[in-house]
């Protein structure tokens, strides 16, 4: 790939793919790291890009491969000397209106959706953020993670049954 058709990507889809880098990584530099070798990775690889085929597909499933790889070496590396993340803190999104109350409300919920989601195994929260956050179909996310789109679907089905359950044992109405 050339930079010309890089830049036309990261104009294109850029902003869906630092968003899947964020929901992967949890941790703004962390995501700028990924988003930074997944555009590097493209441009040192020979890859034709094709225009008529999904090329936003095509660098998804280079980041969700970079992310993977880089866990397995994290995990390699924490098996020899363990280390901990000192910044715990996710950017909490603000809203702005009248209702104070509501304001606050709505934060707490995406604070504890936002952890729920964390805290799901890799297989059920990484379809979920490519179909909610990314806006990926299902045949795009089953090209990405390399599952057929059933697995896709049950999987999708399955987190959203998990997300649910668990809300509701914290208390949250349905209505939510």
């Amino acid at each position: 790939m050339d930079a010309r058709e890089i830049e036309k990507c990261i104009d294109i889809f850029g902003t869906d793919i630092y968003r899947f880098c964020l929901s992967l990584c949890a941790d703004k530099t962390d995501a700028d790291d990924l988003y930074q070798q997944t555009f590097l990775k493209a441009l040192e690889s020979s890859i034709n890009l094709d225009w008529n085929s999904n090329p936003k597909a095509l660098f998804f499933s280079l980041v969700h491969n970079l992310w993977k790889s880089d866990r397995r070496k994290q995990a390699r590396r924490d098996a020899i000397a363990p280390s901990e993340n000192l910044d715990d803190n996710v950017t909490n999104y603000l809203y702005s209106s009248d209702n104070i109350e509501q304001d606050y409300m709505k934060k707490e919920l995406l604070s504890v959706l936002n952890r729920i989601v964390q805290a799901l195994p890799d297989k059920f929260r990484i379809p979920l953020t490519l179909y909610y956050l990314s806006e990926l179909t299902v045949e795009q996310i089953s090209i990405v993670i390399k599952k057929p789109s059933g697995t896709v679907k049950s999987r999708l089905y399955k987190g959203r049954n998990m997300i649910k359950k668990r809300l509701e044992e914290l208390g949250y109405e349905e209505t939510v």
